[in-house]
């Protein structure tokens, strides 16, 4: 399988469109955007964002990865269409992203108890992020009513052992 790489600082109309459509179909049902106008508000109010797009051959988003500055912190999230997961498309979008950066800083939930759009269980992450060298920061979590996440960071030449 064929894959492309776009990186943008921008988003245009059409990529934010695909994008908060594969987010509706990958994330838990209650983190769905239902407007377009509610996911570029949701964009607009990150700074210093950076964008890379993961095309199949047919040109279509399949991944997306972004970060961006919140309160003097390098934030991040991937989102990856659930047919291309453990194909190592994920781990590529982190290495580009380590290779740019220092420190990632991300939000992850840590349960499988949120089902998708599709009616489908929504599966944690998080062991991905810890094989690929993120340390879960358990004291530090994200309680809202459509979300429960923990903190996770990555900090280039991090002891690995800690």
């Amino acid at each position: 399988m064929s894959m492309r790489l776009i990186r943008t600082p921008i988003l245009n109309e059409f990529q934010k469109k695909v994008i908060m459509e594969l987010w509706n179909q990958e994330y838990p049902l209650k983190l769905n955007y239902h407007y377009l106008e509610d996911f570029k508000t949701y964009l607009n109010n990150l700074t210093d964002q950076s964008h890379i797009l993961l095309l199949d051959e047919g040109n279509k988003v399949i991944g997306w990865y972004f970060d961006f500055l919140r309160e003097g912190e390098r934030w991040f999230a991937i989102l990856l269409n659930s047919d291309v997961h453990r194909k190592g498309f994920g781990t590529k979008l982190l290495q580009i992203a380590k290779e740019k950066e220092s420190i990632l800083n991300g939000w992850v939930i840590d349960h499988n108890e949120d089902i998708k759009p599709n009616g489908d269980p929504y599966i944690s992450p998080l062991d991905f992020y810890t094989k690929n060298d993120f340390k879960v920061i358990s004291e530090t979590r994200l309680e809202l009513e459509k979300i429960s996440a923990v903190k996770i960071k990555w900090q280039k030449n991090q002891d690995k052992n800690v």
